[in-house]
């Protein structure tokens, strides 16, 4: 099998605004309102709304059947003894044409005791654009004092309590289940995470959907909001999330490990065979195989199968992948 170029896949009428910078990237001109994400090489639907947000490849085929169909020409024999056809992974990328609202995800545990989910929903972001990130909480809320601001949606209030943070290109954010968090207008990025679509919103003023209803996973908020992380995080604690500046490597903080996989490439680098995704950033990009030469333009994005064998990537990019089995 060889590396496969993926077009853009983005959602139609997302509740926020978003898509132009994205566009943008991948020198595109064709604009929809409200297409602030595209779903890269995703096995994983919109929560409700199967099969929008999986990719499709040239076939027609889901990326997710064939999988299934295919586990070990795709995936290779460790990763399929660990973690079966499951490809552990989902990669975005997000133009936040306006602040995204505060929100949380639920962990593994949570996540299949109440709503049947494989996973849970960790991220990180690798910031393409700069602005400002809301993460976490400068100090303990009690449980009645959350559930207020979800009931009177006193945001201002809320993002108050949260730490402000500055982000420039190359920075890359971390963000643990249950962690309140909020992208800033502005700001374009590439998101690697658990491929589920799980998010318990605190925040729907000013977006385009129904909070008290949609907000809580069908759970509702007395039971989803027990998911999320309601203590002080300090700012030391805050910023062992973030790796700053990122040119080379490894992007992660150590405990992302278990969830994902995410390089930063500059330089020329070999990596093993395995299933992932390049994203071509400011430059063109060079990724080599022994099935042959493969030109990535700047904001393109590639998905490669374990079959394709051991590979090296030269220019800048960003390669996702899953955890280590």
């Amino acid at each position: 099998m060889k590396p496969i170029l993926l077009p853009a896949n983005q959602p139609p009428a997302r509740f926020y605004q978003g898509g132009a910078q994205i566009a943008e990237f991948r020198g595109s001109h064709d604009v929809q309102p409200n297409t602030p994400e595209d779903w890269v090489g995703s096995t994983t639907s919109v929560r409700g709304k199967a099969p929008e947000g999986m990719t499709r490849l040239e076939n027609g085929e889901l990326l997710a059947d064939a999988l299934e169909s295919n586990p070990l020409e795709w995936l290779g024999s460790a990763h399929l003894e660990r973690f079966g056809h499951d490809s552990m992974l989902l990669v975005k990328l997000l133009d936040a044409g306006q602040r995204l609202p505060v929100h949380a995800h639920p962990d593994g545990e949570f996540a299949a005791t109440h709503v049947s989910a494989l996973h849970g929903k960790a991220e990180a972001w690798f910031i393409l654009s700069p602005g400002t990130v809301y993460l976490s909480l400068t100090r303990d809320l009690s449980d009645a004092e959350l559930q207020s601001f979800v009931e009177t949606q006193n945001i201002d209030a809320l993002l108050s309590l949260m730490h402000e943070i500055t982000v420039e290109p190359g920075d890359c954010i971390f963000v643990p289940h249950g962690v309140l968090h909020a992208i800033g207008a502005g700001i374009l990025l590439a998101e690697v995470q658990e491929p589920e679509d799980l998010s318990i919103l605190l925040e729907w003023e000013n977006f385009d959907l129904d909070g008290a209803k949609d907000g809580h996973l069908g759970l509702g908020f007395d039971l989803a909001l027990t998911a999320v992380e309601r203590t002080e995080r300090s700012e030391e604690n805050v910023e062992a999330l973030i790796q700053r500046r990122v040119t080379q490597g490894n992007s992660l903080p150590p405990e992302a490990s278990r969830f994902f996989r995410l390089d930063k490439v500059e330089e020329r680098e070999h990596f093993d065979a395995g299933f992932g995704i390049v994203i071509a950033l400011n430059e063109s990009v060079q990724l080599t195989t022994k099935g042959g030469n493969h030109h990535l333009a700047p904001g393109s994005t590639m998905l490669i199968p374990f079959s394709a064998g051991a590979f090296t990537l030269e220019g800048s990019a960003l390669l996702a992948r899953p955890p280590l089995p």
